[in-house]
C-alpha cells in the first residue's frame, strides 16, 4: 500500500526557504500540517493536530518532521502507532525548554518531557542532530534516539538544521528520507523495533547507503 507524507514543522512554522518546504514540494502528495498558531507551541494542540492529520488520511502515513514538530510527532505517536509507516525527526528541540503552555522558561513549568514516550516509537525512524544545535544538545538529542528506537544521524556543525543555517533545497535530506521509505517500507504498521527487526537484503543495502553518505 502506498502511503501519504506528512510534514511537520516546529515552533513559528516553516518559511518559504526551510527546507521543509522544499522538500514538501519534491513529494508527490505530501502535505503540510497546519497549526492554529505557529507562535504557540502546545504539545496537546500540536499532536491533537497532527493525529487529525493522520487520521484523516485514507493511507499510511510517513512524517518529516523539524524541531518542536519532532516532539509533537512522538507525542501524536502514542495514540496512532499502527497508522504510521516511519518518522525523519530533524533537529528535535529539548522537551525541557516547553511547558504545556508552550515555550517557557524552565523554572516557571514544569516541562513536557513526561508527556513525551521513554520507550521505543514502534515505526522506523531516524533522528538527524547537529553537534552545535541551540535548541539541543547532541548528547540529549542520542539519549532520544536511544529512548525511542531510532537511528542516529550526526549532521556534524549544522545549527539547528533550519533556513538560518543555511538549510534550504536539501537534497541530502531528501535522500536521507527516501533511504528511509525504501528500507523500511515493507514492515507491518506497528510492529517495528529497530533493536530487534530482522532486514532483508534490500533493506540492508539501503541502510548501508544511508550510512555511506553521511559517515564517508
Amino acid at each position: 500500500m502506498s502511503a501519504t507524507t506528512l510534514i511537520v514543522p516546529g515552533l513559528y512554522g516553516s518559511g518559504e526557504l526551510h527546507w521543509q518546504t522544499w522538500i514538501e514540494q519534491q513529494i508527490e502528495g505530501a502535505r503540510r500540517v497546519e497549526q492554529r498558531d505557529w507562535n504557540s507551541a502546545r504539545l496537546d494542540e500540536w499532536s491533537d493536530a497532527l493525529l487529525a492529520a493522520i487520521n484523516e488520511s485514507a493511507k499510511p502515513v510517513w512524517i518529516i518532521a523539524h524541531s518542536f514538530g519532532c516532539l509533537v510527532t512522538a507525542a501524536a505517536a502514542q495514540r496512532c502507532t499502527n497508522r504510521i509507516r516511519g518518522a525523519m525527526l530533524v533537529a528535535p528541540a529539548n522537551p525541557e525548554r516547553f511547558s504545556v503552555h508552550g515555550l517557557e522558561p524552565r523554572t516557571t513549568v514544569g516541562s513536557i518531557s513526561s508527556k513525551l514516550p521513554h520507550t521505543a516509537l514502534g515505526f522506523p525512524a531516524v533522528v538527524v542532530a547537529s553537534t552545535n544545535d541551540p535548541w539541543m544538545r547532541f548528547t540529549t538529542a542520542n539519549v532520544w534516539a536511544e529512548r525511542w528506537g531510532a537511528r542516529l544521524v550526526n549532521l556534524g556543525a549544522a545549527g539547528h538544521i533550519n533556513a538560518e543555517a543555511g538549510f534550504g533545497p536539501w537534497q541530502q535530506g531528501l535522500d536521507l528520507f527516501n533511504g528511509l521509505r525504501e528500507a523500511h517500507h515493507l514492515y507491518p504498521l506497528g510492529e517495528f523495533d529497530e533493536r530487534s527487526a530482522p532486514h532483508t537484503t534490500r533493506e540492508r543495502y539501503a541502510l548501508r547507503a544511508m550510512e555511506r553518505h553521511w559517515f564517508a
